[in-house]
């Protein structure tokens, strides 16, 4: 028999998997406890319909990240901090700051994308990297005066 899985179950597949079982393990077991459905043909288009419409919107999402990193290539982004009288920054540069500054230029950055090894401490050039989506990233400079 085959059925629509619900929920993931340990040993037979994850969730929304369609699977081939014995009848009374289907009937005894996934469909009495509520973590299938027998698969018509129905529930089987509907799967590959709900399929497709997810790796559509995941090629237009992807599109959008390599737009969004082509268009952020080389930024530069300049930002001030307050100096002591020796010229020693209070505080640091971190990544969320970077990410305001990125918005202010209109650029619709999250601060979780912005890969920095460690908060900025003193003044000086530095190259972010900033990761657009799962494989897609692009470097900008950060110039902190």
């Amino acid at each position: 028999m085959k059925v629509l899985l619900l929920q993931d179950v340990k040993g037979q597949g994850k969730k929304g998997q369609i699977i081939n079982v014995s009848d009374g393990y289907a009937n005894n077991f996934l469909l009495k406890k509520g973590l299938g459905v027998v698969a018509t043909a129905d529930t089987i288009n509907s799967i590959a319909i709900h399929d497709k419409a997810v790796e559509r919107q995941k090629a237009e999402e992807k599109q959008a990240a390599i737009d969004a990193a082509n268009a952020l290539k080389g930024t530069i982004v300049k930002i001030t901090s307050t100096k002591g009288a020796n010229g020693k920054m209070f505080g640091s540069i971190t990544n969320k700051e970077i990410a305001d500054e990125l918005g202010k230029m209109g650029f619709k950055v999250d601060k979780k994308q912005i890969a920095l090894k460690s908060p900025i401490k003193t003044a000086g050039n530095y190259p972010v990297t900033v990761k657009m989506y799962a494989e897609i990233s692009t470097n900008i400079t950060v110039v902190v005066d």
